[in-house]
């Protein structure tokens, strides 16, 4: 069995319709998406007057003066995984005095880009035997659990034991160890590992089994990220790292050495570490240039046979 695993992809268009693609392009038989399927923020594009309209997008102005380049905004912030929202001067003013408007306007626009991509996934995968199998990570609200529940082609893996094949099971989740952001799907470590056990007791075969946890293990090399300081800053221009894996992922894999650890999380973690004999891998995130990071993997029934990390 061959199967290709990418993660944080949050909101990239681009990235989205690559994943999707993969299955036919690599010739894998199981795409696996990991957390932080959605995006961060809203990026606004106010009117100008007349057919003219501006944006700013990492702290660069960009400009439309008809309906073709207004679509080109859009397409660039889509591309990026932020959502576009066309405003106005006055509707801007309203909004600063009233941000939880702001967040009404975030919730909506999210929950209408993950409709589309699961209704994309849908008409694209349909008359083939490919599925998706997703989690969605610390930074996906809960409402996004119904729109892919809802899909015929991506499959809610969440807490679930899954049989790829027969031979290896999937157990996946999406939530995390405590982070300084205060997401939305993160727990304490004994919570975790509550978590963990529950779906393991259900592997028939944990040493052949597939652990797709957004979270890399403690001290795994995939989970090393940026020590910040009190108001949340890189300490040493983001040159000093600390470990922020989960020491209870760590000690499941150690405990019952699974042949596979597929993980995300920290972007910059892009790597392979074994710990034991599980091979765990983090391809890593690049969402914001467009670039689909991933890893490919072929299963035999004891052993992997082989890997390789992809960009593209």
């Amino acid at each position: 069995m061959k199967l290709f695993f990418a993660t944080d992809i949050h909101g990239s268009d681009i990235c989205w319709m690559k994943f999707l693609n993969a299955g036919k392009f690599y010739g894998v038989d199981v795409l696996i998406l990991g957390g932080d399927m959605t995006g961060k923020a809203i990026v606004p594009i106010i009117a100008q007057g007349g057919k003219k309209y501006r944006m700013v997008l990492l702290e660069q102005a960009f400009d439309a003066a008809d309906e073709a380049e207004l679509n080109d905004l859009i397409k660039r912030v889509r591309s990026r995984g932020y959502y576009p929202y066309i405003t106005n001067p006055d509707e801007i003013k309203e909004l600063e005095k009233t941000p939880e408007k702001v967040h009404d306007i975030f919730h909506a626009e999210v929950l209408k880009i993950a409709r589309q991509w699961m209704e994309i996934a849908d008409k694209k995968l349909d008359g083939t035997d490919m599925k998706i199998y997703c989690s969605p990570g610390n930074d996906d609200m809960f409402e996004v659990d119904a729109l892919i529940r809802a899909s015929k082609r991506v499959v809610l893996a969440e807490g679930e034991v899954v049989s790829l094949d027969g031979v290896h099971e999937l157990i996946s989740s999406g939530w995390s160890n405590r982070t300084p952001w205060q997401t939305h799907r993160e727990e304490d470590e004994d919570q975790l590992q509550v978590r963990y056990e529950a779906m393991i007791a259900r592997l028939k075969n944990p040493r052949g089994a597939i652990f797709n946890i957004h979270v890399p293990p403690h001290k795994s090399n995939l989970d090393e990220a940026p020590e910040l300081d009190e108001n949340l800053r890189p300490k040493m221009a983001g040159q000093a790292l600390k470990p922020v894996g989960s020491t209870a992922l760590r000690k499941m894999i150690e405990t019952h050495q699974p042949l596979l650890g597929l993980h995300g999380h920290i972007h910059e973690g892009r790597g392979t570490s074994r710990i034991g004999r599980t091979l765990c891998i983090n391809p890593g995130s690049m969402y914001e240039q467009g670039t689909l990071l991933g890893a490919i993997v072929t299963l035999e029934k004891d052993k992997i046979r082989d890997y390789v990390l992809t960009s593209g």
